[in-house]
């Protein structure tokens, strides 16, 4: 045999060797990526710091900060915003010993951009996910606006022997649009107007949202503020339009009676008497009726974005509701 011949024949040993340890290598991490799949799938697998995996796969996104043994205070954001829009509340809370957590809405800041679940259902279960990654015991749930739902929801039928009470801030329950059981709601044109100026220019969308209705910066004699402005447009850019368009249909046509009716924890009910966003006659007023162990609270003056406007009264009363 000569020099060629030999060459030849070596390369042919060697391919064949690598594509056996190929071979072998894929058939040995076959049952391990089976394995993470199916645990993804029953919402058991993490997906690094931060993170877990809901139950049908979405990665949800959480901050989790304070002593593991302190009681925990969840907080749920508004639409179309992100867990930063906490930050005051969380480092007010964790300076009074709290253990405090966070969370993005799917589709929204972190949390994975997917197209399917952007409702009620999914939000709350999703929630319960993070709840039970952190096995959170004896927790206060605390949403506002679009999380003011989620977190109904959640408590209602996801949090028994979990929660010990419940806050809602500006919140959309009982239920947003105009219906022949809720006449006093708003027309469902008003949410088509949403729909239509998120696809058109979503960006000055938001940029209009905030500095005008939402913190009340469009009314007479209030000073807007630019850093409020601009965290509110970074948190809602930082999420998906879908999930943002869908969600629209979420916090307005979702009926959360039955949940108001489920709930047996105390519950602080918090809103502005000048809130544009979710006006107070049709949410708070009539949810504090529904519910068996509700303090409503209603301030008058104050916006929709009330928890970063007025965040040191807001702060106190949920802080004394707490302790009380």
């Amino acid at each position: 045999m000569n020099n060629s011949s030999m060459t030849a024949t070596r390369r042919n040993v060697m391919a064949g060797t690598l594509s056996l340890a190929a071979a072998a290598a894929a058939s040995a991490t076959r049952p391990a990526e089976a394995a993470n799949k199916k645990k993804a799938a029953q919402g058991t697998l993490p997906t690094g710091p931060g993170y877990v995996t809901s139950s049908d796969g979405t990665r949800i996104f959480f901050k989790d900060w304070g002593p593991k043994d302190a009681q925990p205070i969840m907080f749920h954001h508004g639409w179309p915003l992100s867990g930063d829009d906490w930050d005051n509340q969380m480092l007010f809370f964790l300076g009074k010993g709290y253990r405090v957590i966070a969370h993005d809405r799917r589709g929204h800041g972190r949390s994975s951009q997917v197209s399917e679940g952007h409702d009620m259902d999914h939000y709350a279960a999703d929630v319960a996910a993070v709840v039970k990654h952190l096995d959170l015991q004896n927790a206060i749930h605390i949403g506002h606006s679009t999380g003011g739902g989620e977190a109904t929801r959640y408590v209602a039928r996801h949090g028994k022997n979990r929660v010990s009470k419940l806050v809602l801030i500006g919140a959309v329950p009982p239920i947003m649009v105009k219906t022949a059981s809720n006449p006093g709601g708003m027309p469902i044109g008003a949410f088509d107007g949403l729909r239509a100026a998120l696809a058109a220019n979503r960006s000055q969308f938001y940029y209009d949202l905030a500095s005008g209705p939402f913190y009340g910066f469009n009314r007479t004699g209030v000073k807007a503020s630019d850093a409020i402005i601009n965290n509110w447009w970074r948190q809602g850019m930082s999420g998906a339009a879908n999930a943002h368009y869908l969600g629209i249909k979420a916090f307005s046509e979702t009926d959360f009676t039955d949940d108001l009716r489920m709930i047996e924890v105390p519950t602080l009910v918090l809103h502005g008497d000048d809130d544009q966003i979710v006006p107070v006659a049709d949410s708070a007023e009539l949810s504090a009726k529904i519910l068996k162990k509700a303090t409503l609270k209603i301030y008058k003056g104050f916006p929709h974005g009330m928890a970063t406007t007025h965040s040191d009264v807001i702060n106190e009363d949920i802080l004394s509701f707490i302790k009380g």
